[in-house]
């Protein structure tokens, strides 16, 4: 979806090196006349310290002379830094020397540079965790493909890009870069382990199956890397909300207008990146403007939702918490309470953000899959 922006763009991740990419080039089909919606306009966060210009050439010029990936050998990060000082010494900038190394990813944030010495490794290979197989597949319409087999996203507060790449000893990682002003943190890492899932091991379970049906045996090679997100199940319910009898390109421009109403985190590739708004900011709104934006009948249900949940003791967002305590059929029964929430799409919420992980989403394609040994032939024989 084009848009105006109300801000120069904060990053350019197309500078960005890798030494090597992989995954399929995933595109979305043009499904013809489609709603244009228009998030609000809003202004980014200020950084919190202003970095004069001058210095702003001297950090590109030493990022441009040094450019590692990072280790997991802490001598080699030792090395980096020793290097950086170095440079930094040579440049006799005495702002830059007196700065900790994490200002540089303050730097980074205001010049819109990033270099390979910002990115982080989360210590997973392709089986474990494959991008191209796990963000674009319709269980969230939050994350935006911003390079070859790279995405860009919003884990609470924090604004992500993840990359697949081939390490220096020829092995499969995920690197992930955290764009928010205050750099990286522990807190910001656990978030997105958090949200990947990755204290399952997709490994172990897949084996599991395969040695339980020998028709998932067939299928597994193909299928590796597919992760289930654990979701935050306040943004979750909204975006399945808007799935009702909707295509991924129409949900994903709906979804992207009710991200408009929360904090602006930044700007990659020229998208314009929200935290999901609470249930107050979601009150902003009314169903008069959700249908001129082409929302049709789901603006009513957006609507109900956002005040029923507000009506609920101890908060909305608590309350949908707790769901994850309930055995499935009782989450799926207290979703069912709220506007707009059938069967399939509590299904949906309770699989992505609520850790029922034997909840199964049927729609006409599982149907048919599931109901006829001749369309999961055909699907066999497509991923083949």
């Amino acid at each position: 979806m084009q848009k105006d922006l109300a801000h120069p763009q904060l990053f350019n991740s197309s500078n960005m090196k890798r030494r090597g990419s992989m995954g399929l080039n995933n595109t979305v089909r043009n499904t013809g006349s489609l709603i244009q919606l228009k998030p609000p306009m809003s202004t980014p966060p200020s950084p919190t310290s202003t970095i004069p210009p001058h210095h702003h050439k001297i950090f590109k010029t030493i990022t441009k002379k040094r450019s590692m990936k990072p280790s997991k050998s802490v001598n080699t990060k030792r090395s980096l830094l020793h290097d950086f000082q170095k440079e930094l010494a040579i440049c006799k900038s005495p702002w830059l020397w007196q700065k900790p190394f994490n200002t540089l990813v303050e730097a980074s944030y205001n010049t819109g540079d990033i270099t390979d010495c910002c990115w982080r490794s989360l210590g997973v290979g392709m089986m474990e965790l494959k991008l191209d197989m796990t963000f674009p597949t319709g269980q969230t319409f939050r994350w935006k493909k911003t390079g070859p087999s790279e995405y860009t996203g919003v884990v609470g507060t924090y604004l992500f890009t993840l990359r697949q790449v081939v390490t220096d000893d020829d092995e499969e990682d995920v690197e992930y870069f955290v764009h928010n002003p205050s750099g990286f943190s522990q807190e910001a890492e656990a978030a997105l382990r958090d949200y990947l899932n990755l204290s399952i091991s997709l490994t172990d379970m897949w084996k599991g199956f395969a040695e339980a049906d020998s028709r998932f045996a067939a299928l597994a090679p193909y299928m590796g890397g597919a992760r289930l997100l654990r979701q935050d199940p306040l943004e979750c319910l909204f975006q399945f909300i808007c799935s009702s009898n909707n295509n991924i390109q129409r949900i994903t421009q709906m979804v992207q207008f009710l991200s408009g109403f929360g904090p602006c985190l930044g700007t990659v590739e020229g998208i314009e990146f929200h935290a999901f708004p609470s249930l107050e900011e979601l009150s902003s709104f009314d169903e008069g403007q959700l249908r001129k934006a082409g929302f049709g009948y789901r603006a009513k249900y957006i609507v109900g939702a956002v005040e029923s949940l507000k009506s609920k003791c101890g908060g909305g967002k608590e309350w949908l918490m707790s769901l994850r305590n309930l055995p499935l059929e009782e989450g799926i029964e207290a979703l069912c309470t709220l506007p707009g929430i059938g069967p399939k799409v509590a299904a949906c919420v309770a699989l992505f953000s609520l850790d029922q992980h034997h909840a199964i989403p049927v729609d006409t394609h599982v149907w048919q899959v599931s109901a006829s040994p001749q369309s999961y032939h055909a699907m066999s024989l497509k991923l083949l």
